[in-house]
């Protein structure tokens, strides 16, 4: 099971966007994750006049590997570590360590 999911509300916990927060748009791979409006860069593309794409500079969101995210906890209104535990009826939940308060519903 996954401690960080698609649709997660995150904070970036280290590295140039530290302290930002955003959603989890899509998981790439087993370790990153595209997360709105964090870690965007500038790509310089090339104009193609034979498929009409015109050239210049575009900002682009890349993947942030999911060790610098932390979920966003609104009790506390910071990041928290996630755990997992498993419930008498055999389903697995994520909970918050600080609160140990069940994060999915």
């Amino acid at each position: 099971m996954a401690k960080i999911r698609k649709g997660d509300d995150v904070v970036v916990l280290v590295g140039k966007d530290k302290g930002k927060q955003g959603n989890v748009r899509l998981l790439v791979g087993e370790n990153k994750a595209l997360v709105d409006g964090v870690n965007v860069v500038k790509k310089h593309k090339k104009p193609n006049p034979n498929q009409n794409i015109p050239g210049g500079i575009e900002e682009k969101e890349m993947p942030i590997d999911l060790s610098n995210l932390g979920i966003y906890n609104p009790e506390t209104k910071k990041a928290d570590r996630i755990g997992i535990r498993v419930l008498e009826d055999n389903k697995k939940v994520r909970f918050f360590k600080s609160t140990n308060e069940i994060v999915d519903i």
